[in-house]
């Protein structure tokens, strides 16, 4: 079988992390030059990277891969969920929560929570004023997602905790799951914030856990439906200590990336006249002045090819495996117990699939255009029986949040900002300060 080349600029200890951390979309997009497979190092840890549309596929949905180390690392916040659990317990656990997401339920979300958050959110704001957006929409994002998995009459004590919480943990989750072992045990103050946070988690959503169970009832909010699932073979319900983890997985895993897409879909069209030109022109004409509704998703056609652009561009860093037996992939043989990773940035900025890829371009995503793209290329959500299950929802969140914003706003950049991506547990922006222009004439 071939040999595996090791990506240059490999240092002793540290391996590739500071060259990952400090430019990830130069450092990744270079490794399609170097292979199908390539070797990195985080730390002292040897990874296989794929780096073809192919090979990711069948990474992700074959099943002879288990998650990875970076999961391992996870499991202080997300306990045993969906993004850390492994095999049939994962599988069981996936089936009792697809209910959850179905097209009647994310239009329920959508009737209920996020079409009033959002016109709440337009209409607080005045003609001139500067915003610091990535905070806003970080703030509407995880109050759309307590609001979404609580009832109002149970969820306020804990939607503050996770307005508190979640981000501190998501702040050190990445570098604490690229480090050592021995790292996460050492007296520092982020190790110190990261599981005070946790342990303030593991707390308060049992307690509403348990309230909402005493309580009963379809109170029409994601907890609910947790509740009421049961496994089609036993009949068994989720404990509460398994809703626990499903509950902060999905706040972690769902509301940091929808946040993330939503301040640099903003700053995408206010940085591009004629994208932010056609994307008032469509709100006008699908909406008027009128707050965006769940069935009115569909019709906004090219808001969603923004979208899609804006996850092509910054789709969080890396998804990792671990080989539960020997297995060969792209002409190597990995051993059982080695890591095996793809990287969606990677695969988003390769010019095979995606001509000038630095380039924002949403009509890339034109159904012609976007049909060509071949399967594994783009995989924002992951693929295989690991996919988010919260896809559905996401995107319904951006485009009605993002369009019922555009019927008043034009959220203009602060000029002199320099704003790039930060390396956490997605590519956040560090800063996004906007200032609202009034579209129409306010009463």
């Amino acid at each position: 079988m071939p040999s595996v080349t090791t990506v240059p600029g490999r240092w002793p200890l540290i391996g590739h992390t500071v060259t990952l951390l400090r430019s990830p979309v130069e450092f990744l997009s270079s490794l399609p030059a170097r292979g199908d497979v390539v070797r990195v190092f985080l730390g002292p840890l040897p990874v296989h990277l794929v780096t073809t549309p192919e090979l990711a596929l069948q990474l992700l949905t074959s099943d002879k891969f288990d998650k990875g180390i970076v999961f391992d690392k996870m499991r202080p916040l997300f306990g045993n969920g969906l993004a850390t659990s492994n095999g049939a317990f994962n599988q069981r656990q996936r089936r009792m929560v697809l209910p959850a997401f179905t097209r009647a339920r994310v239009a329920t979300y959508a009737e209920t929570v996020i079409t009033s958050l959002a016109t709440e959110l337009r209409d607080s704001w005045h003609d001139g004023q500067r915003l610091e957006f990535d905070r806003v929409m970080q703030d509407f994002v995880m109050t759309v997602a307590g609001r979404t998995l609580f009832s109002a009459e149970l969820g306020q004590e804990v939607l503050d905790e996770i307005k508190h919480s979640i981000p501190i943990m998501l702040k050190h989750v990445l570098v604490r799951a690229f480090s050592p072992g021995f790292v996460e045990k050492l007296p520092l103050k982020a190790n110190r914030e990261f599981d005070e946070a946790a342990a303030r988690l593991r707390k308060i959503i049992p307690e509403v856990v348990v309230g909402a169970r005493k309580e009963g009832g379809d109170h029409g909010d994601l907890l609910s439906a947790l509740l009421a699932a049961r496994d089609a073979d036993t009949g068994e319900a989720m404990t509460d200590e398994q809703i626990h983890d499903e509950v902060v997985t999905i706040l972690t895993t769902g509301a940091e990336t929808t946040a993330v897409a939503l301040a640099w879909f903003f700053h995408e069209v206010g940085t591009r006249p004629e994208v932010r030109q056609r994307f008032h022109a469509e709100v006008d004409a699908v909406l008027g002045d009128r707050p965006a509704t769940f069935e009115d998703v569909a019709k906004l056609e090219y808001t969603g090819r923004i979208i899609n652009e804006v996850l092509r561009r910054t789709p969080p860093i890396i998804l990792m495996r671990r080989a539960r037996e020997d297995v060969e992939i792209g002409g190597v043989l990995v051993r059982k117990g080695s890591e095996v990773a793809v990287s969606q940035h990677t695969l988003h900025r390769d010019p095979r699939w995606f001509p000038n890829p630095g380039q924002f371009d949403p009509d890339r995503w034109e159904p012609a255009r976007a049909a060509a793209v071949p399967k594994g290329a783009f995989i924002p959500f992951g693929a295989g029986s690991r996919f988010c299950p919260g896809h559905f929802l996401a995107h319904t969140e951006i485009a009605i949040a993002a369009a019922t914003i555009a019927t008043r706003w034009d959220l203009v950049p602060v000029a002199g900002q320099r704003v790039y991506a930060q390396v956490k547990a997605t590519m956040q922006p560090n800063r996004l300060p906007v200032t609202a222009t009034s579209r129409r004439p306010q009463a």
